[in-house]
């Protein structure tokens, strides 16, 4: 049971925690992107049938110059929103590259 005097200080104290981890958040940089950060996967079919390692996921993102990199697993969900800065690598239940897009 909480002493009565305490009892006023629960929201002060909640709302400073609250602001002071937002205030983290909202000063962290982001990632950043050499060039543009549109994606361009013309180059990058000779992943397909290689193995979803971190070198060829590393080489993929880097050939592409894509912004953002996603793997996406046999029993991943995605949303079908469209991203110029995004390339997809799909892999198969062995971790194999089956297809790589941008989208």
């Amino acid at each position: 049971m909480t002493p009565h005097f305490l009892r006023h200080f629960r929201l002060p104290v909640a709302a400073v925690l609250l602001a002071a981890g937002l205030g983290g958040c909202l000063t962290t940089p982001g990632p950043t992107v050499s060039g543009d950060g549109r994606c361009d996967a013309s180059q990058s079919q000779w992943a397909v049938g290689q193995p979803g390692d971190e070198a060829n996921i590393r080489r993929l993102k880097q050939e592409s110059g894509a912004g953002l990199l996603n793997p996406i697993g046999p029993a991943t969900v995605v949303s079908r929103d469209i991203r110029q800065d995004r390339l997809r690598v799909f892999l198969d239940a062995h971790n194999i590259i089956t297809a790589v897009r941008c989208e």
